[in-house]
């Protein structure tokens, strides 16, 4: 089993910057998979981004493209990192990391197996 721990949320001003950390622990050889979601109050959990585990197949969705990108290390535990920049207040929202099996992309709630707890992003304008 895999679980996934996020930590790095916090307040800042719009236009500033914040790094997310994911640690998965557990079998994670066969999680190939890795996503950040978030999800704001009042609306459904939306697909951030992903990451393979080569690293060599990443997606982002529209709305963060150029400002986020994700990353992982896979020396010991899984780290998946989200660095966020030029940070807006439509970014505020639960952030939540998941893991999923398989190689290929996944955007959609239902296709990842293990979720974290969540970290709050909230940024002000």
């Amino acid at each position: 089993q895999v679980q996934p721990v996020e930590s790095g949320g916090g307040l800042v001003q719009a236009g500033g910057s914040l790094r997310l950390s994911c640690t998965a622990s557990g079998r994670t050889f066969s999680m190939n998979y890795m996503g950040w979601f978030r999800q704001a109050p009042g609306k459904e959990r939306e697909f951030v981004a992903g990451i393979s585990w080569s690293g060599s197949n990443i997606y982002y969705t529209d709305s963060v493209k150029g400002r986020f990108t994700i990353s992982r290390d896979n020396a010991k535990n899984t780290v998946v990192y989200l660095q966020m920049n030029s940070l807006k207040p439509e970014d505020t929202a639960i952030y939540y990391c998941a893991a999923a099996r398989g190689p290929y992309y996944k955007s959609t709630t239902a296709e990842y197996t293990y979720w974290g707890q969540g970290t709050q992003v909230t940024v002000s304008s």
